[in-house]
């Protein structure tokens, strides 16, 4: 069994990414098919990444993919996250990982109704709200949230969460849990968004209508498979534990998903078992090298996103700065394959790496230059973030 080193991993990760900006690719089609999915909880996520990733891209190209073409589909799916994924993966996510998350979500309205006063026929309940936001939409009109609550009595039954004195607690509408399991469902849609790019303001609608032709949900294992197959031709190699924790799911279904697209063992450097595709030529050949390259990758990137056990781009010291607490990463700056650190917007819109190692004149002039590209790119415009890092609550801008 061959073994994979972290610089071979490190390479293919620039060049299968199109990080390293002479390996960029040359549409928002291309970058998309090569990363599996885009993290889309953050709105923002969506477009920084594949600026990072294509040559030249415009806000136009990215808003003309997600709401004109629909190429590029939002869909609830993989730990409770919203990704935008190509089309033809959508009937994927929706027979497994969103089926997975819809069942909680319905779960979780049981216990939001029982908190509203609702304790008789719960599922009666449901059913009954499920089918009149269904007809309210009926029309082909998307609506907010808001919107439907107005045509949907159910929608705007109220209930409490948490303690009144926390942030996160209050009083709250169950329409947004309502509407959000019936999209992880498949059932509805984000269809356009009302409010400017960088914002997630979305409308919804039913899937037939944002989609034309209605696919079938994939049998569970059959989806779980073919999600598998495209994260080891994104991420491969990874373990077992990455592909776990990426897909939300259980360690039962990873493994009949690996035995069911024949991927194939590798060693990896400093222990541990990594998966490939059958066809992966690292299985028998060393990754070609990459010449030392700089990125600055959004909250969220599916890069960083892509993996759990991260130790071969990222120094475990640096994880407390740069990721939630809940495991979620911010803004990140990278060099010749690793994190170094983050970045953050001035007031002005300007664009500053935060390193946290040193990496030399040619690193802090390679990012420098990423940085006054990103500027250019955003043109003023602020991005705000949910998903902070410490490192980036924490930069002092001069």
């Amino acid at each position: 069994m061959r073994t994979v080193t972290d610089r071979e991993r490190r390479a293919r990760l620039a060049r299968r990414h199109g990080l390293a900006p002479a390996l960029r690719y040359a549409d928002v089609a291309a970058a998309t098919q090569a990363m599996t999915a885009w993290h889309a909880t953050e709105a923002a996520t969506v477009h920084l990444a594949l600026h990072a990733r294509v040559h030249d891209l415009r806000v136009e190209d990215v808003e003309r993919a997600l709401y004109e073409e629909r190429s590029l589909v939002k869909q609830l799916a993989m730990r409770r996250t919203l990704f935008a994924f190509p089309r033809d993966l959508v009937p994927a996510a929706w027979g497994s990982a969103s089926a997975r998350v819809a069942a909680q979500e319905e779960k979780n309205l049981h216990k939001w109704l029982t908190a509203g006063g609702i304790e008789a026929d719960q599922d009666g309940w449901i059913e009954k709200a499920y089918a009149a936001t269904l007809a309210a939409l009926a029309d082909g009109v998307p609506r907010t949230t808001a919107q439907l609550r107005e045509l949907v009595p159910e929608l705007d039954l109220r209930f409490r969460m948490g303690a009144p004195d926390k942030k996160w607690g209050g009083e709250f509408a169950i329409g947004r849990w309502v509407i959000g399991t019936l999209a992880a469902q498949g059932r509805l849609m984000r269809a356009n968004n009302i409010g400017h790019w960088r914002l997630n303001k979305p409308t919804w609608t039913l899937a037939e209508t944002w989609l034309g032709e209605m696919p079938a949900p994939s049998p569970a294992a059959e989806g779980y498979a073919t999600l598998v197959r495209s994260w080891l031709g994104t991420f491969g190699p990874g373990t077992e534990t990455d592909l776990v924790w990426w897909l939300g799911s259980t360690k039962s279904a990873t493994r009949a998903a690996l035995a069911a697209v024949g991927a194939v063992q590798v060693g990896l450097e400093g222990g541990g078992t990594g998966w490939v595709l059958p066809e992966d030529p690292i299985a028998t050949s060393p990754e070609p090298e990459v010449e030392p390259w700089a990125a600055l990758l959004p909250t969220l990137d599916p890069t960083v996103m892509g993996w759990k056990e991260r130790g071969f781009y990222l120094d475990a010291e640096d994880v407390a700065y740069l990721f939630d607490s809940n495991g979620n990463a911010g803004n990140t700056a990278w060099w010749d394959g690793r994190i170094v650190g983050a970045w953050a917007q001035a007031e002005d819109g300007r664009v500053q790496p935060i390193v946290r190692h040193d990496i030399g004149d040619a690193g802090r002039k390679a990012l420098a230059v990423e940085a006054e590209r990103l500027t250019e790119w955003l043109d003023g415009v602020l991005i705000v973030n949910v998903y902070k890092s410490r490192q980036m609550k924490e930069a002092v801008l001069p």
